[in-house]
């Protein structure tokens, strides 16, 4: 098995916050993330799928193709937009990178799947901070 991997960027906001609980109690478990004036940053989405090279192009997968369905599927609906008021995808869900990483499993691997069925998605890495990412396989 081969691993190919494609990093894409988009720059977003986000308020991490549970609408249930006070501000003070926001503020005490989210710390600055539950500015209710929101807080951006500079994502990296890092995408990893596997399979076995082609025999006629010695690809696992064509890159370029992945990045663009990374692009129209993700990174388009996130980037330069607030997480919480703009993004469907997340609608009613703390915007948490661990929630943002699992909503957008299930859109990358409906889409690869459909229309780059060769590879399979083994791993996706969101990274928010030079400090701060989350990683999953889909497990």
């Amino acid at each position: 098995m081969v691993y190919v991997t494609r990093k894409e960027h988009f720059n977003a906001a986000h308020r991490v916050y549970n609408p249930k609980w006070t501000d003070e109690k926001n503020t005490e478990i989210f710390g600055l993330c539950a500015n209710p004036n929101y807080h951006g940053h500079n994502f990296e989405l890092i995408v990893t799928v596997k399979g076995r090279p082609n025999p006629e192009t010695g690809f696992v997968a064509d890159m370029k193709k992945l990045g663009d369905l990374m692009k129209r599927s993700v990174v388009d609906k996130l980037d330069h937009q607030n997480i919480n008021l703009d993004v469907a995808f997340m609608e009613g869900i703390i915007p948490s990178c661990e929630h943002i990483i699992l909503e957008v499993w299930k859109i990358l691997e409906a889409e690869i799947n459909q229309t780059m069925p060769e590879v399979k998605l083994h791993y996706i890495k969101l990274i928010e901070t030079p400090k701060n990412f989350v990683e999953y396989y889909g497990e």
